[in-house]
């Protein structure tokens, strides 16, 4: 199986000459913010961080985002954050999309290559850093985790796209898969991040509508999706936003895989306020 390979904003400026429209969209339903959009211009900075630019994807705000944050951080050699995170109450994904971070966790030191997913529970004392003479990309999804009766919050952990099995949906063929960074059966979770990886020509065959928000971000290979009633073309560096109850589906393009990094919220009783 070929190495995969992991979509990073383009970053520079576009030339005068480029053209302006792109396939940027926001509505209450769902957003798609295209790697092209993903410049210099639009980078923001985070406090207690350094020498690290950082596209926000998403964030809680009213008409978008409800239950998370993500965004991508581009860590310059040398930079990282000693307090990445100042909410106690927050939980912490990282995917490395290229290059390296060193993370220390509850004193266990471990380098995290391309692939690799570190999950950071919510309180937990943590730094990561690049000591590479290279630039890092990491995706970074952040939610407030919601305690439950009687479950145990679960520990830090580390795994990466290459150690996760997939799994394949029901009658799929291997043709629609799923890689599970968390245990679907561990009830201490109240968020999954998944890799889904579809093959060329393969779907997702009815338009889903559920619960769940979803936050996707194109890792590799081309696709179209269906969001609340339009079909839209995707690629490796673009991001979607889903809104709870979106109708959404999707089917592959390209020649070779359409995968995606999925978040979403999961395992806990519906609050009955807004």
């Amino acid at each position: 199986m070929k190495t995969p390979t992991y979509a990073t904003p383009p970053a520079g400026m576009p030339s005068q000459t480029d053209r302006i429209v792109d396939r940027a969209i926001f509505t209450t339903a769902y957003a798609v913010i295209p790697r092209g959009v993903m410049r210099d211009i639009v980078t923001s900075a985070y406090p207690q961080w350094h020498a690290t630019d950082v596209w926000v994807l998403a964030r809680p705000l009213s008409g978008f985002a409800e239950t998370f944050s993500q965004s991508v951080l581009h860590v310059a050699p040398g930079g990282g954050s000693e307090r990445p995170e100042p909410d106690p109450n927050a939980q912490g994904a990282y995917f490395v999309l290229s290059g390296s971070l060193t993370f220390a966790i509850a004193g266990h030191v471990q380098t995290i290559a391309a692939g690799g997913f570190v999950w950071v529970a919510p309180g937990e004392q943590y730094t990561v850093v690049n000591n590479t003479t290279d630039p890092a990309y990491c995706q970074w999804i952040r939610k407030r985790y919601e305690a439950a009766d009687g479950i145990a919050v679960p520990a830090s952990f580390t795994t990466s796209d290459q150690d996760t099995r997939p799994n394949s949906m029901a009658g799929a063929n291997d043709q629609w898969l799923t890689s599970r960074f968390m245990d679907p059966a561990d009830m201490g979770h109240d968020m999954h991040i998944t890799i889904v990886t579809l093959e060329p020509g393969a779907s997702i065959p009815f338009a889903e509508t559920h619960v769940m928000e979803h936050g996707l971000y194109v890792l590799q290979g081309r696709g179209v999706y269906y969001l609340n009633g339009d079909w839209v073309e995707v690629e490796a560096g673009d991001f979607m936003w889903l809104r709870a109850f979106c109708p959404q589906a999707c089917y592959a393009g390209g020649s070779e895989p359409f995968r995606y990094l999925l978040y979403k919220d999961v395992n806990r009783l519906p609050a009955l306020t807004l």
